[in-house]
């Protein structure tokens, strides 16, 4: 320790001498732009690419505008970031590349005069041609792209498939580049563009399920059901198919009028995905359409198990079916009291429940739903099946929709035969 002491005040003395400019190592602000940038410190990444020196003759431009337009678009300034790049974009089209200087491998000697064993001979790796163009045409493929995205920001669809397609093979490497394709075609109404990219891409990237599943969705839309359905199969053989596509290949097959296969679809994901209400809510509206109410409100009911938000459709399908203690039980779960309360009355009417309707009336004063005139017209013909004339007089008075109205007006009259005359009312 003491030993180490006495060095300390020579330390001290060299530490304080002035550094030589000449041997000062330069600063590479470019570099260190780079990491600040890779940090998410860009004022300081500006600041660093300021004190570049762009007069400089080992100045490169090319480097320089990328690292702005980057910045840029992190920054979300996606017209500046275009400039940048389009002017990384020239640079890099004179830039100079130059091949990386040799290393020679350095032989031991001594070790192999000493040593008794002889040497397998290694094999000489032979580096790899240097290729300044095709380095040129990879960074220009690179700035393309990054136009691309910077234009798709913007909404400019058209120049970013122009720049998708300036970026050459770079632009060709990856799927999710043919679906960007397909969707800037689509916005730009270019439907035959969209799908003629989504085909390409399909046959370069036959694995990738998402190009099959756009083409699918742009079928539908342009109502090409049957080759929708044939997208759909192509897509769905791949694989790992969620409840969500089957409901919309069901749908369209519905709106199509293709009825039969839309309920196929929609068994064969039933069996798939049993504990999902859209499927099974989905499926029972097309029994509907065949007047198969009863399978109807069966599935209903089964989508509410899942979903409660199914449980009001569910009861009133089984009113529709009149299957009337079902849907009094299935009303009995709903959880919104005004909803359940305007269903239950209406299960009570068709059940011819009068009194029990009369007795319900401190409710809808109290949710405010004599303010609906059907309700209130039910309230008002339940006193009149009852018998109570002065009650129904007064609630049918208070009704303003003209049918309704029109509807109570003939009541009425009934009411005064009645008071006029008992026999009328027997």
């Amino acid at each position: 320790m003491l030993k180490n002491i006495k060095y300390l005040p020579l330390v001290l003395a060299l530490s304080m001498m002035p550094i030589d400019a000449k041997t000062a190592p330069a600063v590479d602000h470019m570099s260190v732009a780079t990491m600040m940038i890779f940090d998410g410190k860009f004022d300081k990444a500006r600041e660093e690419l300021d004190e570049v020196d762009t007069k400089a003759e080992n100045f490169d431009a090319a480097k320089y505008f990328t690292l702005l337009g980057v910045m840029d678009v992190k920054e979300k300034k996606y017209q500046k970031s275009i400039g940048n790049f389009n002017q990384a974009v020239e640079a890099t089209k004179v830039k100079v590349y130059k091949a990386p200087p040799k290393v020679k491998a350095h032989k031991a000697y001594l070790f192999s005069l000493l040593s008794d064993k002889k040497e397998a001979p290694k094999k000489v790796e032979v580096a790899p041609v240097f290729d300044a163009e095709k380095i040129r045409a990879e960074k220009l493929g690179k700035l393309h792209i990054h136009l691309s995205k910077s234009y798709y920001k913007l909404k400019d669809y058209a120049n970013t498939i122009q720049e998708l397609d300036a970026a050459g093979e770079m632009g060709r490497k990856q799927a999710g580049l043919y679906t960007l394709r397909a969707e800037c075609y689509w916005k730009l109404k270019d439907h035959n563009g969209a799908l003629e990219a989504l085909s390409t891409g399909s046959q370069l990237f036959p694995d990738d399920k998402r190009l099959l599943k756009q083409k699918f969705y742009y079928l539908a839309e342009l109502k090409l059901y049957q080759a929708a359905i044939d997208a759909s199969k192509a897509y769905m053989a791949k694989g790992e198919t969620s409840a969500k596509e089957y409901v919309t290949l069901a749908q369209m097959l519905i709106s199509g009028g293709e009825l039969q296969s839309a309920i196929k679809v929609l068994e064969e994901a039933k069996l798939e995905f049993p504990t999902t209400a859209k499927l099974s809510m989905l499926l029972g509206h097309a029994y509907l359409k065949r007047d198969m109410i009863h399978v109807t409100a069966h599935l209903f009911e089964e989508a509410s198990y899942y979903d409660s938000n199914y449980t009001k459709e569910a009861a009133e399908i089984h009113r529709r079916a009149k299957d009337l203690s079902h849907a009094l039980y299935l009303n009995s779960r709903l959880t919104d009291n005004k909803e359940k309360l305007k269903q239950k009355i209406a299960i009570f009417v068709d059940r011819g429940e009068f009194e029990k309707i009369i007795g319900l009336k401190d409710g809808l004063g109290r949710y405010g739903l004599l303010a609906d005139d059907n309700l209130r017209y039910a309230l008002a013909y339940a006193y009149y099946m009852v018998k109570d004339y002065e009650q129904a007089e007064e609630h049918f008075k208070k009704i303003s929709d003209d049918a309704l109205f029109s509807k109570a007006t003939v009541i009425r009259k009934s009411i005064e035969k009645c008071k006029m005359n008992s026999l009328e009312c027997i």
